[in-house]
């Protein structure tokens, strides 16, 4: 959430698990629903998005600030509730985001890339970084030199820092990453110099060209793991288990005590995703060459 001269705008809802806690801390600010000028949406994912439909009922002023490609899922979930659920399952999907709600057509911005965006006396950059999902866009806000990513800038857990500083690792979840388009969104952010880069998972992280050169090396080399696994029967399980023993490593060079054990307690689920997000590229590019 973002506060300038008493006008508001909210970046991502969360799941409509969120959706209270956006009001309470409105409330905290004293600020009412009507301060809130715009939801932006980094993209249509259910984690970031899903409660969208239900906050815009509380929101009488504000716009939803989406993606092209992301605006028809906002005002129809339909399809969106259909995908999520072949990734996660109708009992997962039920658990963690409840009911999708639909956004009113007038109510949906569709940002073009490089749009501008003001916030009280400030003005805001959007930037389109497709990479982690076609339809993502990132917040470039120049006068704080921070920079809201989403997903496109990679995960990053308290718990795994170090004296050396934030441990990130890139998201390839299905169904659209694109190796070469990520790798060139992270280095578009990183060309802007942000101070600051606020993941949604999880906070605030500094020293943003190191950041990048680490996505930018195991984007690399999940892609080379991929590509080395592809033939086996049980490639799922090999890109996996492969992906896991790379990033422990540098996980231990990174300082992390029981490198091993910790990644895979804290980065389980995200190298699972991850690892179904490479073999849906495979498929993709094995489709591709016929």
């Amino acid at each position: 959430m973002l506060e300038r001269a008493g006008r508001v705008g909210i970046i991502d809802t969360g799941a409509n698990a969120s959706v209270p806690l956006v009001e309470r801390a409105l409330a905290e600010l004293e600020l009412t629903p009507d301060a809130v000028e715009w939801l932006f949406l980094t993209h249509v994912h259910l984690d970031h998005a899903g409660g969208t439909g239900a906050l815009m009922q509380r929101l009488p002023r504000a716009r939803v600030l989406v993606h092209p490609r992301g605006a028809p899922h906002v005002i129809d979930p339909t399809r969106l509730e259909a995908a999520t659920i072949a990734v996660y399952g109708k009992q997962a999907f039920e658990h963690l985001y409840g009911k999708l709600l639909p956004v009113p057509p007038e109510r949906v911005h569709e940002t073009p890339d490089g749009e501008r965006v003001t916030l009280g006396p400030s003005e805001l950059r959007i930037l389109h970084t497709p990479g982690h999902a076609l339809h993502h866009q990132v917040l470039f806000d120049a006068d704080a030199r921070a920079v809201f990513s989403g997903d496109t800038f990679g995960v990053s857990y308290r718990e795994l820092d170090s004296a050396e500083g934030a441990f990130v690792i890139p998201t390839t979840t299905p169904t659209q990453f694109d190796p070469e388009q990520l790798r060139a969104s992270v280095r578009r952010i990183a060309e802007l110099e942000p101070e600051s880069i606020y993941l949604t998972h999880f906070g605030r992280v500094t020293g943003a060209p190191r950041l990048a050169a680490a996505l930018l090396e195991q984007i690399e080399r999940f892609v080379e793991l991929a590509r080395e696994h592809a033939g086996a029967h049980d490639r799922h399980q090999r890109i996996r288990g492969a992906m896991r023993d790379y990033v422990a490593a540098r996980a231990e060079a990174h300082g992390i005590a029981d490198a091993a054990v910790t990644i895979e307690a804290v980065l389980g689920a995200d190298l699972e995703l991850n690892t179904q997000g490479l073999v849906a590229w495979l498929a993709r590019t094995e489709k591709a060459r016929g």
